[in-house]
């Protein structure tokens, strides 16, 4: 429908990376701590905010790819499988057992700027824009003739999860705060559990492209 292959995976792939503890996790909860749960939801909303940035250039951009050089859009595509195939060969064997450093700021409370702020460190990461690059296009059928739909709804789907995730632990800051500071493991499985949905991405895409 509307383009997509294999949306439960993609789905099951997006939700296992938003709950994978990273950047946007630290950042959700050390406003929610410090500034209080308010600042903490409208942190969430400017990151999901500035995810759409994100999605609008990246469906814009892929469309005309795939539209002016279907050969262009396979290379992007197969050189994205193979990022995602990275990301799990990485996820898998990294090492690390340092804890996670929530870091708190002391400015005064204006949810204005929460927001601002929450949207523009979204927005200026570069591997946000990477990942929607390498991560989409694995999902669209080659001869839909609307790809910029399937992009556009394939977005919105994984910045939808992982809002609705933000959301969660702005509201239960504190609880959420101590098991993902006190038991690593939670990192560490997820980690494990992502590594291996996006390492049978790449396989099954190396394996369509030698059909």
């Amino acid at each position: 429908m509307f383009g997509i292959e294999n949306f439960l995976a993609f789905l099951l792939a997006g939700i296992l990376l938003n709950l994978t503890p990273g950047s946007d996790t630290m950042y959700v909860l050390g406003r929610s701590i410090s500034q209080g749960r308010l600042a903490g939801i409208y942190s969430a909303l400017g990151i999901g905010a500035g995810c759409l940035v994100h999605i609008f250039l990246a469906t814009f951009g892929l469309s005309v790819i795939i539209k002016n050089s279907q050969m262009l859009f396979d290379l992007i595509k197969y050189a994205g499988a193979a990022y995602l195939f990275y990301l799990g060969v990485k996820m898998l064997i990294n090492k690390d057992k340092q804890q996670f450093n929530i870091t708190k700021t002391d400015e005064t409370t204006d949810l204005k700027k929460v927001f601002l702020s929450g949207a523009v460190t979204n927005v200026l990461n570069p591997k946000v824009a990477l990942f929607f690059i390498a991560f989409l296009p694995q999902f669209v059928q080659k001869d839909y003739p609307h790809p910029a739909l399937s992009f556009f709804i394939l977005g919105l789907t994984f910045n939808f999860t992982g809002t609705v995730w933000n959301l969660i632990l702005a509201v239960f800051a504190a609880s959420m705060t101590t098991r993902i500071k006190e038991n690593y493991r939670i990192k560490t499985g997820l980690d494990r559990l992502t590594g291996i949905v996006f390492i049978a991405l790449g396989i099954r895409l190396a394996l369509a492209k030698n059909r």
